[in-house]
């Protein structure tokens, strides 16, 4: 235990929700390394947005809202978005001296002694008086079971392994999944495959008109209510449908985005429906979506019986010294950038109200 480093605060994850985070920790006078420290496990800056296919350009981003005191400005759109952000967050830790650790994989959290919380690291032990958890998603692909799966003499990946159009040339390609990443893929597949499916398991909501702050209130509303159940959180994006914009247009029109419902089977050769009717593939792309990535809490035993972590604001029900931030309501940017304030706020109260207890 002669490695253990004492704080105030752990973040775990260099996001937007962490970096958010850390900013807030900064400004109202908390230390880096003295009292929070913020652990990444990514090679290098830029959260989830550094691991996006090249062909995801800036211009096509829904929506990337600005860190807390620093806006993002003059991006090229045509730059791909893991560049664009991933400088702007590098520059971000810079500016405001984050000293983000990395790569650093945190393993567990536990109950530790006098009142801390013990964090298990691939870099040593912490032990911290309250911790934000900043981990997003991306870790935690979500790849549904069909029957049959195991048969299939083709190629399966998921939007996490998906690195750009190219490499479906001449193929056969069903993409399963109504969500942005899904339409995404077949607008651009479509021009080099042979043919391409969709499939999603509902019929998919396209949102027409301006997204005003009233419709966003209300979506976030909806994903706000499950996680105060404890059930586990949808997107933001499963909520408000998605943008008909001009490239979705011209995808209707064309019949690339012509929706088919769930196939009920995976084959040797593709998928079949059980009116008989089937699509040959090589390749099944799954666009289904990710899981919070919170395994490293299962030592604090914070699930509900339904699955999720039952948060109010970004405090966990279940132990006030632990907030969750993008996660749930504040999975979007700017949900994130308010989460982040609103946990160093709630932190800063609960340790005003405890006198430092040492380990």
């Amino acid at each position: 235990m002669n490695n253990t480093q004492e704080v105030e605060v752990v973040v775990v994850g260099a996001g937007q929700a962490g970096l958010a985070a850390a900013h807030h920790l900064r400004r109202t006078g908390f230390e880096p390394e003295r009292d929070f420290v913020v652990l990444d496990h990514s090679p290098r800056a830029g959260g989830a947005w550094q691991f996006r296919w090249p062909s995801l350009t800036y211009g096509k981003v829904h929506g990337m809202h600005s860190l807390p005191g620093m806006e993002l400005t003059g991006a090229d759109p045509a730059r791909p978005s893991a560049e664009v952000v991933g400088e702007y967050f590098a520059t971000y830790e810079r500016t405001f001296d984050l000293r983000v650790r990395r790569p650093v994989d945190v393993r567990a959290v536990r109950e530790g002694t006098g009142g801390r919380l013990l964090v298990e690291t691939s870099a040593g032990l912490w032990t911290a008086r309250a911790l934000i958890n900043a981990t997003g998603t991306w870790d935690r692909p979500f790849w549904p079971r069909s029957p049959g799966q195991e048969t299939f003499r083709g190629r399966q990946l998921h939007t996490a392994q998906y690195t750009g159009p190219e490499e479906f040339a001449g193929q056969r390609v069903v993409v399963v999944g109504g969500g942005a990443s899904g339409t995404q893929h077949l607008l651009e597949i479509a021009p080099y495959a042979a043919a391409t499916t969709w499939v999603t398991r509902r019929p998919p909501v396209f949102r027409e008109g301006p997204f005003d702050e009233d419709a966003g209130r209300a979506a976030v509303a909806l994903v706000e209510e499950r996680v105060r159940q404890g059930l586990p959180p949808k997107s933001v994006v499963a909520v408000t449908g998605l943008p008909l914009n001009d490239a979705i247009r011209a995808g209707l029109e064309s019949g690339v985005l012509d929706r088919r419902p769930m196939f009920d089977r995976i084959t040797a050769e593709g998928v079949e429906w059980s009116d008989g009717r089937r699509a040959a593939a090589d390749v099944i792309l799954w666009a289904t979506g990710f899981r919070a990535a919170i395994g490293h809490l299962g030592p604090l035993r914070l699930r509900e019986a339904g699955g999720g972590i039952r948060v109010e604001g970004t405090r966990a029900v279940a132990d006030p010294r632990i907030h969750l931030v993008g996660y749930g309501p504040s999975a979007s940017t700017v949900g994130a950038n308010r989460a982040g304030r609103a946990a160093v706020r709630d932190i800063r109260r609960l340790l005003a109200e405890q006198e430092p207890v040492a380990t």
